[in-house]
């Protein structure tokens, strides 16, 4: 799952590629440098050094929804501001993937918009046809899985994990390890989500690995809401929205998140005394990746075009491990010696090669769950 940089060509192929009017990178040299707020690509802008000195004249990056525990988002902001001498300001830190899309929509070509989005797989598709989000190839675009790119370049996969159960064992006798687990009467009131299924792409997942445990498949999404209206009938749903906060005063002793997010916890919160456990039910394996987009108006464009091309870069890709996700360009990195094996080491073993659902079976499901989970959990 990995991704690496095109190194040199050689000076005199370069000169004869332009001498016939051609990119030596596979772009048409512009005339003159465009505009970053239309670059489709560094080359645009007359390359990555002049994209760089008009990200830092903006000097400001604006970010949604990434709280810094999140697949070592506080690691790359750190990295990218000291690497750049760039601002990163964060709004709605705790937001999920509609929020994200809902502000690009409500801020329109306001200062206030966000540059950038870091939205789940589902809803990275769903926004891509909408004409929010502006087309930009990264550096190694070509390296990235095509099932895990927009075929406009509207957005990229970047990072993702599998659904888990993470567990406070100091809290609960025996911690759950399947979904089936879950419906023991032990964990009354004990299970959480970490968002509305509707809005957030954990929740979403969640429910899709919770049909995939009850007889449903990537086509019939239905036997996951059927779950959670048990859970919920059972007493066991916990309303609250999981977060390092909840864990950690004990308000979500089982959460359902990404094993990324519960690992993590683990580290975070083992200096305030609490023993976070975590499985990958093996009763419902779901992997899925986060997708990273740049808004079409964004107020800092440049900025936006550089921080993507950060988080796609080995150093990028690489960090990404330090949180536990697995970057896209893992394969990649692997086969051309460039990925960090220590810390790829620390990931857990998942047996069998992950599956993802297509754009009809995705849509599918999202509507499904939009028709239905309110029913699903309501009452009780």
């Amino acid at each position: 799952m990995t991704a690496s940089r095109a190194r040199a060509a050689t000076v005199s192929g370069c000169l004869v590629l332009l001498a016939v009017g051609l990119g030596a990178c596979g772009h048409t040299p512009p005339a003159t440098p465009k505009d970053p707020s239309v670059a489709t690509s560094a080359a645009d802008v007359g390359g990555m050094d002049a994209l760089t000195a008009a990200a830092k004249k903006e000097g400001t990056l604006r970010a949604i929804a990434i709280p810094r525990d999140w697949a070592y988002y506080g690691g790359l902001i750190d990295g990218f501001e000291k690497k750049y001498g760039i601002t990163v300001t964060v709004d709605d830190p705790l937001g999920h993937s509609q929020d994200e899309i809902d502000a690009i929509k409500k801020n329109g070509k306001q200062q206030s918009a966000p540059d950038v989005i870091d939205v789940g797989d589902t809803f990275a598709r769903a926004a891509g046809p909408q004409n929010l989000l502006a087309p930009y190839e990264v550096a190694a675009y070509s390296s990235i899985p095509s099932n895990q790119k927009d075929p406009h370049a509207r957005w990229s996969n970047n990072y993702g994990g599998y659904i888990s159960i993470g567990c406070d064992a100091n809290r609960v006798e025996i911690c759950p390890q399947t979904f089936a687990d879950l419906l023991k009467p032990a964990y009354q009131g004990k299970v959480a989500l970490e968002g509305d299924p509707t809005r957030s792409e954990t929740g979403f997942a969640s429910v899709y690995a919770a049909a995939l445990a009850n007889g449903g498949s990537f086509d019939n999404i239905q036997p996951g809401l059927d779950f959670f209206a048990k859970l919920k009938q059972a007493g066991n749903l916990n309303p609250v929205g999981a977060t390092s906060v909840t864990v950690a005063s004990g308000q979500t002793p089982i959460s359902i998140n990404w094993d990324f997010v519960n690992l993590n916890y683990t580290d975070e919160l083992r200096s305030k005394g609490v023993n976070w456990q975590v499985s990958i039910p093996f009763d419902g394996s779901f992997a899925q990746y986060y997708a990273l987009a740049i808004n079409k108006d964004a107020p800092h464009p440049a900025a936006a075009r550089l921080w993507q091309e950060y988080l796609f870069s080995t150093e990028g890709q690489n960090l990404r491990l330090n949180g536990y996700a697995r970057p896209v360009l893992f394969d990649v990195m692997k086969r051309d010696g460039t990925l960090d094996e220590a810390a790829s080491a620390r990931l857990p073993t998942v047996e069998g090669t992950p599956e993802f659902p297509t754009d009809a079976q995705t849509e599918k499901a999202k509507e499904t769950v939009a028709l239905g989970w309110a029913k699903a959990v309501a009452g009780g």
